[in-house]
């Protein structure tokens, strides 16, 4: 695996790590594609945690003031002020849509109603136009079908309802 998609791998990875591996859950509660870093390996590395906020054990979700960057914003933590690790799977879809389709998060290039890249994604995905808007390098990684799988897990972290998207582990 490579490019794109071996970024988005790698960051889904360290974001698993953050919710479940440490000692303490953190909620990045920033991630979007500027806070992904590559080092010196081309290897993909979630940086900025000036806004990032532990979880106690015992809590799924924190109460606390909206921060976040417009574009990747969870919906539900943006209208609940509920910070969940799966704001952040929410912000990682973004992520991975910027990855595929090289397109920003909100763009005014585009039509009003396709200005919002989640809303463009899942029209063209919806009317079998996949491959029309997904970059030119990406479309060389891998077959038609395992991207098709891999825009269905970005909807899949889209989701509205926290609830229902899936962990970043499961993502991984």
């Amino acid at each position: 695996m490579a490019g794109q998609l071996k970024k988005a791998l790698e960051t889904a990875e360290a974001l698993a790590y953050l919710h479940t591996a440490a000692c303490m859950p953190i909620f990045h509660r920033d991630v979007k594609s500027s806070n992904i870093q590559l080092d010196h390996n081309y290897t993909a590395k979630v940086a900025d945690f000036g806004v990032s906020r532990l979880a106690p054990m015992d809590q799924n979700q924190i109460s606390t003031l909206v921060q976040g960057t417009f574009g990747y914003l969870d919906p539900e933590y943006f209208r609940t002020g509920h910070l969940t690790a799966k704001s952040d799977v929410y912000s990682f879809g973004i992520v991975l849509l910027e990855l595929l389709t090289g397109e920003k998060p909100v763009s005014s290039e585009r039509s009003h109603d396709d200005a919002n890249l989640a809303l463009y994604f899942t029209s063209h995905l919806k009317g079998n136009h996949l491959e029309e808007i997904l970059e030119e390098n990406v479309l060389r990684e891998g077959s038609i079908e395992q991207l098709q799988d891999v825009a269905e897990l970005a909807m899949k972290c889209l989701r509205l309802r926290g609830e229902k998207r899936p962990t970043m582990k499961n993502v991984v």
